[in-house]
């Protein structure tokens, strides 16, 4: 097996559980939950990351602040989006 490989299975990403299970996510603005949805709806929906469309099936992540009241503000989000968000800056992200 090749280095690159084994590196990669090595790798502890913050998104290396399963699709459709629901993970608690510390981050520096607060606790988030997270889940990872294969696409198989119907629907678009818009990344509030980058502003740009998800299409119905694509793969991609729904996250909601860890407190109680926090199910009202679930966004759907392009996955490096997620991970990305926090080096936006001011001003530069929709959520």
């Amino acid at each position: 097996m090749s280095p690159r490989r084994a590196r990669r299975k090595e790798s502890t990403r913050p998104f290396a559980y399963p699709r459709g299970t629901e993970q608690v996510e510390e981050w520096p603005d607060g606790e988030w939950k997270v889940r990872l949805l294969t696409g198989s709806g119907e629907k678009d929906y818009r990344c509030p990351g980058c502003d740009q469309e998800i299409p119905a099936g694509s793969p991609h992540l729904v996250s909601w602040p860890n407190w109680t009241g926090g199910d009202e503000e679930r966004r759907h989000w392009h996955t490096i989006c997620w991970r990305k968000r926090l080096d936006r800056g001011p001003g530069r992200s929709r959520y």
